[in-house]
């Protein structure tokens, strides 16, 4: 779908929590405001959730999102299911956004992307997501109290993530080809009692309706009621680093914001998970909040200086 109009204030880059938030708040800041994205494309979409602030019981993320999207839709928000493929400055007049059909200009840009979760790559493994296997402990872990689990990763968040299951399944396997790890991280690991089973690889997933088991490459079969599949992730940072949006001095895998979530570029603001850890749904929510507010903010304040020249 192509939409009419290709000028907006504000052009939000993914519909994930921290994306539809900031919609909300921006366009009650009387913008017209532009989403870009695909609601399934959101780490929450097939994630269950159970410790967010007045929402009782287990909810599905595909529920979550699409209650967000109609609310954001009642305040005038438009939506584009297309990912931006190319962002570049527009002078004094903000910013150009291409997407996979069209292009669009903007005052501000919010980038709320997420983080993509990488991936074993294995036959079955999408058609297994939410049904044994996940990419976020902090999300999931308490789906697999006193059950048996495997982590597979080989840097520090596969081995938090090991200890932290440790405490809450009954059995923890962490599968790696090789570890890259501090020494105190790797002396917290080998102090955990979590099952560290390496060199090794995931050869093969067993299981149609859920997780059973997992085939190492030297033929041995684990019994797992679940995978947390933990290598790392990389958000649209190539989109940011071209717009000369600062990144984390250390690894370059999140954007630096201030209190604001503003970036150190005026005009580009950023929520969610792309700004770092904790991946979580609060987090990006309450980030989203203030980046809408302060996005809108900012277009009202270039509005009232253009009608003064």
């Amino acid at each position: 779908m192509e939409l009419e109009k290709k000028e907006f204030d504000i052009i939000i880059l993914g519909c994930g929590p921290a994306g539809l938030q900031a919609a909300m708040h921006a366009a009650r800041k009387r913008c017209s405001v532009l989403v870009l994205g695909r609601i399934e494309q959101s780490s929450l979409y097939k994630a269950h959730i159970e410790n967010y602030c007045c929402v009782e019981g287990v909810k599905s993320g595909k529920e979550l999102l699409e209650a967000g999207m109609h609310q954001a839709q009642m305040f005038g928000v438009e939506f584009l299911s297309e990912d931006a493929v190319k962002t570049e400055a527009n002078g004094k007049e903000g910013f150009l956004v291409e997407t996979e059909s069209s292009s669009f200009s903007c005052l501000s840009l919010i980038m709320a992307t997420g983080v993509s979760r990488k991936g074993l790559g294995l036959k079955g493994e999408k058609e297994l997501v939410g049904k044994g296997i996940s990419y976020c402990v902090d999300c999931d872990a308490n789906f697999y109290r006193g059950a048996r689990v495997a982590v597979y990763g080989n840097g520090s968040a596969a081995v938090h993530g090991a200890i932290t299951l440790n405490e809450i399944a009954s059995k923890v396997y962490l599968i790696t080809s090789g570890l890259d790890i501090s020494q105190g991280l790797k002396k917290a690991l080998d102090e955990s009692g979590v099952e560290v089973l390496q060199p090794r690889k995931i050869k093969k997933l067993v299981g149609q309706d859920k997780l059973e088991a997992v085939v190492l490459d030297d033929e041995t079969k684990l019994v797992v009621d679940g995978l947390f599949i933990e290598l790392g992730a990389k958000g649209a940072m190539e989109l940011a680093a071209f717009l000369g949006v600062e990144l984390d001095p250390e690894r370059f895998t999140h954007i630096v914001t201030d209190k604001n979530q503003a970036t150190n570029i005026p005009g580009i603001f950023a929520a969610g998970d792309i700004c770092g850890l904790p991946y979580q749904m609060a987090k990006a929510v309450g980030e989203g909040c203030i980046a809408g507010l302060s996005a809108g903010s900012y277009c009202q304040k270039l509005k009232r200086e253009a009608k003064k020249q």
